[in-house]
């Protein structure tokens, strides 16, 4: 693991256990978990080979997984990680640094059909890394892959911050929303969800 990401170093020692009763006791709830999953799965064909990129507790991935997708889960928190391990068999999920990854070296070298980073992921990884970030997502994408990234606007990483980061990693905007569900965007948004390409060559 590279620098201690913000979710280890700005909150409590037992936020990640929190977060993961939170998750729980939602799903028990039967509050809805899968708006996430069910833009990617519009974007993407049958059977796609998905990355959930900080996938924290595994409700988007397994939502994708659902769906008929093959999904691979990410996130640097090892809590998070066992619980969707125990929630949701099926996707692959793997400890691991956003800013470092190299999914052939953890035996997943082929390359995915599209990514999501949602629940706030880029504000949460280590501070200057986000163009990393992005950067090694894009690297496990194929070309024309999209990946859809959802994070507060007022989280301490500015879209315009974003957009630069974006065209490091190689990747184009082509959409741009105020929710999951597609609301229009506005300047004054608290909220982003942004549709990025990966082009073709």
């Amino acid at each position: 693991m590279g620098n201690p990401t913000r979710w280890s170093t700005d909150t409590g020692p037992e936020h990640s256990r929190w977060y993961v009763d939170r998750f729980r006791q939602l799903a028990a709830e039967g509050a809805d978990l899968a708006g996430e999953a069910r833009l990617v799965d519009a974007l993407v064909a049958p059977g796609a080979r998905i990355l959930d990129a900080g996938c924290g507790t595994g409700r988007v991935g397994a939502a994708l997984a659902a769906r008929g997708h093959t999904v691979v889960g990410v996130d640097a928190d090892p809590v998070l990680v066992d619980a969707a391990r125990a929630d949701h068999p099926g996707p692959r999920w793997l400890v691991a640094d956003l800013a470092e990854l190299d999914l052939a070296a953890a035996g997943e070298p082929e390359p995915f059909d599209a990514a999501v980073v949602a629940g706030n992921v880029l504000t949460f990884v280590a501070p200057g890394t986000e163009a990393a970030v992005l950067t090694r997502i894009a690297a496990h994408l194929r070309p024309d892959a999209p990946v859809v990234v959802g994070f507060g606007t007022d989280r301490g990483y500015p879209l315009t911050a974003f957009d630069v980061d974006m065209v490091t990693a190689g990747l184009r905007r082509e959409h741009r929303f105020a929710t999951w569900d597609l609301r229009p965007w506005h300047d004054d948004a608290d909220f982003a969800v942004t549709v990025l390409r990966r082009p073709t060559p």
